[in-house]
This record gives C-alpha cells, sequence and structure tokens, in this order.
C-alpha cells in the first residue's frame, strides 16, 4: 500500500501555553472502501482546537494527535465505492481531528464540494461555523421571521454566520462583542443594533426592545454574559447554550426559567448530524444553497502558513482578530 508524506501540526501533550503543540511530519496511506484521500490546501481555527489543548473539550482525542476540525483540499485518491467525486475535485470537510496537515483520509460522506466563488481559505472556514450557526437558529432555536434574536460574539465566525443567517430569516439582530472595533463585521452584516458588553448592557437590550425583551439568545460565550442574558429575555424566549468562550460554566437559577417560561437548548452542531445522519445531510445541502446565494460567507481575519501554526493559535487565544484565522498548506 503506497503512502504520503507531509507535514502537520500535532498536540504531543496538554498544556495551557500550547507549549505541547508543534509541527512534525505525518503519514497517510490509500483510501479504504468509502474513503477518500485529500492534498489539504488550507484549515481554519476554530475555539475547540484550542480547548483540546488543554484537555478542556468535550472531545478528547487520545495523545499525540493532529489538530483541526475543518478544512479544505483536493481529492488526491478514491477508495472503492466512492462515486460521488473525482480526482481533482475541490471539496470541504469538517472532522473531529486532523484537518491541519498536507493530507488526510476520511469518510466521503464528511466531504462536500466547494460551492462556487469561494476561496481556499473561505471554503476551510466555512463547514464549522456556517453549521453551528444553522443548527442553533434553525434546528434548535427555531428562530422566525419577525423575532428579535440576541447574537453574542459577533465578532468570530460562529457568531457572524448568525447574524447572517438571522437576517436572512427576517429577524431583527442585536449583536454584542466585547469592543467596539469587533462589531464592525457585524454592522456589515446587518445587524440593526450592535453592544460592546460592558455593564448594563442588559439594560439597553430591554431598552432596544421596549422592555419586552429578546425571542432568542445564541450564546457562545458563557459565564458573565449568559447571566446577563437571562436578565433580559422575552416571555417564552430560547437560550441556546453553543460554549463557553469566557471559561466559566453559568449556573442558571430555575425560578428564571419558571417566572419567564424560557426554554434552554444546548446545541452540538457536529453530534447532531452524528446522530441524525439525514438531517446532517439535509443541513449540509441548504448551507451549500445559502453560500451560493452569498449567505454565510466567512469573513477571514487572518491567514497564517502552517509553519505558524503556534502562532495563529496564540492569536485566537489572545482574541486579536476579528473574524476566522486560516491555516495555508505548502
Amino acid at each position: 500500500m503506497s503512502k504520503t508524506q507531509g507535514q502537520a501540526l500535532w498536540c504531543h501533550r496538554l498544556s495551557d501555553d500550547l507549549s505541547g503543540v508543534g509541527l512534525a511530519s505525518v503519514e497517510v496511506g490509500e483510501p479504504g472502501p468509502g474513503e477518500v484521500r485529500l492534498r489539504v490546501r488550507a484549515g481554519a481555527l476554530n475555539f475547540p482546537d484550542l480547548l483540546m489543548t488543554r484537555g478542556l473539550y468535550q472531545y478528547k482525542p487520545a495523545l499525540p494527535f493532529v489538530m483541526g476540525v475543518e478544512g479544505c483540499g483536493m481529492v488526491e485518491a478514491i477508495g472503492e465505492g466512492v462515486n460521488r467525486f473525482m480526482l481533482g475535485d475541490r471539496v470541504a470537510f469538517s472532522c473531529r481531528h486532523g484537518a491541519f496537515a498536507s493530507a488526510l483520509v476520511l469518510p466521503a460522506e464528511s466531504l462536500s464540494l466547494v460551492p462556487p466563488g469561494l476561496d481556499d481559505a473561505q471554503a476551510a472556514a466555512y463547514s464549522v461555523t456556517a453549521l453551528t450557526a444553522w443548527v442553533s437558529l434553525i434546528r434548535r432555536g427555531k428562530l422566525l421571521a419577525g423575532e428579535i434574536a440576541l447574537i453574542h460574539g459577533a465578532n468570530g465566525g460562529v457568531g457572524i454566520a448568525a447574524v447572517q443567517l438571522a437576517k436572512h430569516i427576517g429577524a431583527t439582530v442585536i449583536a454584542t462583542a466585547s469592543s467596539e472595533a469587533k462589531l464592525a463585521l457585524a454592522r456589515q452584516a446587518g445587524a440593526e443594533h450592535c453592544l460592546v458588553l460592558e455593564p448594563g448592557w442588559h439594560e439597553k437590550v430591554k431598552h432596544i426592545t421596549g422592555g419586552r425583551g429578546v425571542d432568542l439568545c445564541m450564546d457562545p460565550v458563557g459565564g458573565d454574559v449568559f447571566d446577563g442574558s437571562i436578565r433580559c429575555m422575552a416571555w417564552g424566549g430560547r437560550v441556546l447554550v453553543v460554549g463557553f468562550a469566557s471559561g466559566r460554566f453559568p449556573r442558571l437559577s430555575v425560578n428564571h426559567a419558571l417566572i419567564k417560561g424560557l426554554s434552554i437548548l444546548g446545541v452540538r452542531a457536529g453530534e447532531s448530524g452524528r446522530r441524525d445522519p439525514a438531517a446532517g445531510r439535509e443541513d449540509r445541502a441548504k448551507i451549500r444553497q445559502l453560500l451560493a446565494q452569498g449567505v454565510m460567507l466567512p469573513p477571514i481575519g487572518a491567514r497564517f502558513p502552517l509553519s505558524a501554526g503556534v502562532r495563529a493559535l496564540q492569536t485566537m487565544a489572545e482574541r486579536q482578530v476579528v473574524g476566522k484565522l486560516c491555516l495555508e498548506m505548502p
């Protein structure tokens, strides 16, 4: 069996300072039945990448592991029984880990042809963010036209995708971020109201809504942001728990849920498709249609070579870039 050699960004040991992460060689074999080998062109960073290096994510791959959960590549070899792709096809993919490598083998069913008009970085960066936004707002939140959506973290890939999708649906969007500068992309995406997460922000939300509150809140931040969100929800509102970028798991006093008739909904977009593959395929197909229409196109905030992978992760950890960060393969 022939193998291809390349480079990959490995996590060799868990640490709080990325000292266990580094570039090393990788060897990739031929694809088996139902599989495809890709020559990776670009990979996109996501917050779970950082959490996995610290052992803080719900999925904990065995050490050592190649990092990265989404990317874009060219079909290099095709396994038996695969007829959906041809050699040279440009595809986007998501995986549990392994995207930050010059090559990898994946099940063909996990790949999608890249929609027209996307460069390699954009093609690498939409799978996780767009799917998370879709599962959050459509599958779990059931957002409707005319409702008011509060989108936190609206400076990152998931937040911007959620703003774009909410506007496409016909909702009114209140977007938040930690600074005024980080709200520029949310404004470009169509958010009617943009708020800095400073003391009293939730009172401003109540003022904007005439005291009524918001129908849906998408929260990838957690901590104090979640606490404030509960205080500005409308009767029957839905709070989508997407992540804990703040580092603190909030605690809910259930009397608030009772008094306001709230629904607290957990969102795990990747797991949703694994549990219900047919629904997952339907979600990805609808996302490709939206991308072709220019909806949920990922904003690329910075591009790094694979050799600068640790620096890219440090940049993400320090929240220095607005939009998605991408690694470009040699």
